[in-house]
């Protein structure tokens, strides 16, 4: 019977992706990732290389899926609010990726692993602000981006802080949300007033 190779990876990278989320990179297994995958460890060598090859694999999937998922998409400061709170909503139900994120963080610094796959989407999640706020600069776009996901991936990796802060009333995930989104809204309008035209609105 021929071997499944895709199926094969798909379930090495879904237990790599539970294994990772745990246990970050340096705490996972190889040998617990095969077993819960139902293959034979070698298999990761041969589809994956290293481990470190196999947790960036994992982030790099993780990141499309949630951004085919979460888009940027309509016009203007509410626009980018509501993906705020569409983001925060996603990682409330799955809080996978900004785990994995914080593991990278912190076990690698600064210094990632730069797939050209990463980058790409990482360009293209900017251009996508862009394109809701147009007329800000690209930095700031970023740097816009950036906060809106330090917010909400913050959620399901600092609960404690979380609770310690604000307590754990009934209504303090809506609260939350309401906040990130009110914050992301206002920002997206600080910069929006401060755009410059187009070229050909500049005309008119």
């Amino acid at each position: 019977m021929a071997w499944n190779t895709e199926r094969t990876r798909e379930l090495l990278l879904a237990a790599a992706t539970e294994e990772f989320s745990a246990k970050g990179l340096a705490g996972a297994r190889v040998d617990r990732i095969a077993a819960a995958a139902g293959v034979n460890k070698e298999r990761i060598y041969q589809y994956f290389g290293k481990k470190d090859e196999l947790f960036d694999a994992v982030l790099a999937a993780e990141m499309v899926r949630v951004m085919t998922e979460v888009p940027i998409t309509g016009s203007g400061p509410v626009a980018f609010g509501e993906y705020a709170g569409r983001l925060f909503d996603r990682h409330t139900t799955d809080g996978v990726l900004p785990r994995l994120l914080f593991w990278e963080g912190l076990e690698r610094g600064g210094d990632t692993v730069s797939r050209a796959t990463r980058s790409d989407h990482c360009a293209i999640k900017v251009g996508q602000v862009l394109e809701v706020l147009p007329g800000i600069d690209r930095t700031d776009a970023a740097d816009l981006l950036i906060t809106v996901i330090t917010l909400c991936d913050g959620w399901p990796v600092l609960p404690q802080i979380d609770t310690l802060l604000a307590g754990s009333s009934a209504d303090r995930t809506t609260r939350r949300r309401a906040f990130i989104v009110r914050t992301a809204t206002l920002l997206a309008e600080a910069l929006a007033a401060d755009a410059k035209p187009a070229p050909e609105a500049a005309l008119n």
